[in-house]
């Protein structure tokens, strides 16, 4: 090899974006195995899901999702989202989704979801919040069926309404086939989802039920049960009568 070729090379390998490649291992940290990143198995997640329905329902600042959740169709629980960011950042987070039957009122087994997502900018640092999504439409409803969509291209996405009137509300936000809440801190966060994707965990579902399951199976034919969820379902049958 010559010396002008190992120059040029070196010159090739410097002009590399350091940012992109960091962007790309947050990206495979925080959103494709987040349930690792977390430390989290299925049981736990689940656990952690009903402490934040829970702690959502006893907020003082969130009256009107606590007066509104009763109005959802389906619930995605997010007891952990993270986010961090290089210049460019990345969030990811484990979840559970869990959907009422139309005619029966009665909640369904859960089933496992991750939420994830890029975002640009000059930004540095991390934070972990709570999200809870409300799925309004019945539109937003089979779009979780799906393996995979995207927040604000295949379905529309707005943030909730903050405490307990809709002064900082529009009818477009309230009309959207899904409603974000999230907090970080304890405290109200208002994050916007825009552009993040929901996709189906699989491996954490087969886990949870023992055998191989897609979400239309947990939700609408209900061909698995899980008893140690019994009181996820019990937390939102109450928190919607």
């Amino acid at each position: 090899m010559t010396q002008k070729t190992q120059s040029d090379i070196q010159r090739h390998a410097k002009k590399k974006p350091l940012f992109l490649w960091m962007t790309t291992l947050l990206f495979i940290c925080f959103c494709w195995t987040p349930a690792w990143a977390n430390g989290l198995d299925e049981q736990q997640l689940v656990e952690k899901a009903t402490h934040t329905i829970e702690s959502f329902m006893g907020d003082p600042n969130f009256t009107w999702f606590q007066d509104h959740v009763k109005d959802a169709k389906a619930l995605l629980i997010f007891p952990q989202q993270l986010k961090a960011a290089f210049f460019f950042g990345a969030d990811g987070g484990s979840g559970v989704l869990v959907a009422r039957d139309t005619q029966t009122g009665k909640w369904s087994e859960p089933a496992f979801y991750v939420l994830g997502g890029l975002s640009f900018g000059f930004q540095f640092g991390g934070e972990a919040s709570e999200v809870i999504i409300l799925a309004m439409t019945q539109g937003a409803v089979e779009k979780l069926y799906s393996s995979s969509f995207k927040l604000g291209g295949d379905a529309s996405i707005a943030v909730g309404p903050y405490g307990a009137g809709v002064e900082g509300a529009t009818s477009a936000n309230l009309n959207a086939d899904f409603l974000s809440f999230s907090r970080s801190k304890g405290a109200y966060a208002g994050i916007s989802l825009e552009g993040s994707i929901i996709y189906a965990d699989d491996d954490s579902n087969e886990a949870y039920y023992g055998k191989k399951v897609r979400p239309v199976d947990i939700l609408v034919i209900k061909s698995v049960k899980n008893e140690h969820s019994s009181g996820l379902r019990q937390i939102i049958m109450t928190a919607t009568k």
